[in-house]
């Protein structure tokens, strides 16, 4: 891969976005970006979206994705669709950091919402979770609180 054909790179903590695809690429069919999860980094909080589907391809390493309280891990080659509504999130428990690209479809998360997470969670000390939700919720992405 050439990480000069590749976008801005976003941080949100440890996490590194690249989209690949923006909307006003597609016509706003769908966005597609990369992500590269270093090991043992759990995210994001779980949560669904009601107005996009999202589809996952495994590239390096091995995410274990909780969907609808169901896991399923997804390495290199593997493909994993959630539907709209589907409560969802991941972790790396590989022992090397993962790679994944991932696709919305419709095109209605972009980079902006990396941005602004990005602005929030690497601001030093722990992040305000309030704040965070209200980027999520912004960006079409609906927070579930978790349960222990």
């Amino acid at each position: 891969m050439n990480p000069t054909l590749l976008g801005e790179l976003i941080r949100v903590g440890p996490i590194e976005v690249r989209f690949r695809l923006e909307a006003a690429q597609t016509g706003g069919s769908l966005t597609m970006f990369e992500f590269l999860v270093p090991r043992g980094v759990r995210v994001p909080a779980p949560h669904s979206h009601e107005a996009f589907e999202e589809t996952v391809y495994g590239l390096e390493g091995v995410n274990c994705w909780t969907v609808d309280g169901r896991k399923v891990e997804v390495g290199p080659g593997d493909v994993l669709f959630i539907r709209r509504g589907s409560v969802h999130q991941f972790v790396n428990l590989g022992t090397v950091d993962s790679r994944t690209l991932s696709v919305i479809t419709p095109g209605l998360l972009g980079p902006d919402y990396f941005r602004e997470l990005g602005e929030v969670v690497n601001g030093g000390g722990p992040p305000d979770l309030r704040q965070v939700m209200a980027v999520m919720q912004r960006h079409g992405l609906r927070p579930v609180p978790q349960t222990t």
